[in-house]
């Protein structure tokens, strides 16, 4: 949840923070007005021998009309911004106080504004952290009851190797549900992160292995998860050297291949080819992955929204056979945890299809 702004004096605000168009200046100047005309009027009197009782009904009418104009640029934004507020104590966090002054009702002004914004904001991520959570609780739930359906309906045999099957996505559930208890306690934004060395080739391997497996029970269902069904992409694994390590989440990394994996499928031609490939990065236990497709690609002009919620880009006829768009999360989701991880994700340059790089940092390096 993230917290707002502290309250900030007006730069506008010069001579020890009295603004020359503060309250009290404004106050103070309706008090030596009303005084320099009854002054006045006192003096014309005694020149024009006019009496005293018109003087007193002039000053008064004049002070008053002065006070009722200072009044009224007073309460006016007072009414404005206790309608803002009753809205956003009903849900309505859209509507805003019009900054307009340069005094305390000002600086008020944008302290409600700033608020609305935060508010604003969190009802937000609120909404994002239930669209999330649902898509990656997707995968696991579909693939379990895929398993188990073709179990029941005599299609597949109860072996050891199908139930591995079921029993590898029951444990990835659980831990997507652990994920959830991490989210409920997120401080200042961060998921605390368990990284720990360990072999890119089996672990991408197990990767891919287990996306061919969804992708393939998910073909005999209908589903609407967002997630592609289509199992007529070969998905090729590249890594270099063989022995490769590095030092990450599993967990997270998982879910970044997952769905760039997930992604490159949805865009990628009928029998057309997805490659994962993994370097060794610049630092000690760093790693540098690729995704690449032979879809249509992305537009440079497009390069800086792809991985915002809810984006689905705007290729023409951008998924291929099978695919039903998804929901614009899967990317967004890749880029939370590459984040969390202090690394780098984005769309690089490619002959052809789309080539998202990700590049992990690895161990901290030691101070010298």
């Amino acid at each position: 949840m993230s917290e707002g702004p502290a309250v900030r004096r007006s730069p506008k605000e010069p001579w020890g923070g009295v603004s020359p168009f503060s309250i009290k200046t404004k106050l103070g100047a309706l008090v030596v007005i009303a005084v320099l005309i009854t002054t006045g009027l006192m003096m014309i009197a005694m020149r024009t021998a006019t009496e005293l009782r018109f003087i007193t009904v002039f000053s008064m009418i004049a002070t008053l009309l002065i006070t009722q104009f200072v009044a009224h640029s007073l309460t006016a934004p007072l009414d404005d911004m206790n309608a803002v507020a009753r809205s956003i104590s009903h849900g309505d966090y859209t509507r805003r106080v019009r900054e307009n002054r340069r005094d305390e009702l000002g600086d008020l002004a944008q302290t409600i504004n700033r608020m609305a914004d935060d508010l604003e904001a969190q009802e937000r991520q609120r909404k994002e952290l239930v669209a999330n959570v649902s898509h990656e609780l997707r995968t696991p739930i579909a693939g379990l009851r895929a398993v188990l359906e073709n179990i029941v309906d005599g299609v597949t045999q109860a072996d050891p190797e199908t139930m591995r099957t079921a029993l590898k996505q029951t444990e990835r559930l659980g831990r997507l549900v652990e994920t959830l208890l991490d989210l409920s306690r997120l401080d200042n934004g961060v998921v605390p992160l368990k990284k720990r060395r360990f072999e890119v080739w089996p672990y991408l391997s197990g990767v891919l292995k287990e996306a061919n497996m969804v992708a393939t029970a998910r073909a005999g269902i209908a589903s609407g998860s967002g997630s592609h069904t289509r199992n007529d992409v070969h998905l090729h694994l590249d890594v270099s050297p063989p022995e490769l390590t590095a030092h990450a989440d599993p967990e997270r990394i998982h879910q970044v291949v997952a769905n760039l994996i997930d992604n490159a499928v949805k865009h990628s031609p009928a029998h057309g080819r997805v490659t994962v490939k993994a370097r060794r990065g610049s630092l000690p236990e760093s790693l540098e992955l690729e995704v690449l497709d032979e879809g249509p690609g992305i537009p440079r002009s497009e390069w800086h929204r792809v991985f915002e919620r809810f984006n689905r880009g705007q290729v023409r006829r951008p998924h291929g056979p099978g695919s039903d768009g998804g929901t614009g999360l899967g990317l967004a989701i890749a880029r939370w945890a590459v984040d969390l991880h202090g690394g780098r994700i984005g769309v690089a340059e490619s002959d052809r299809g789309c080539r998202i790089l990700v590049t992990l940092p690895g161990l901290p390096s030691l101070p010298s």
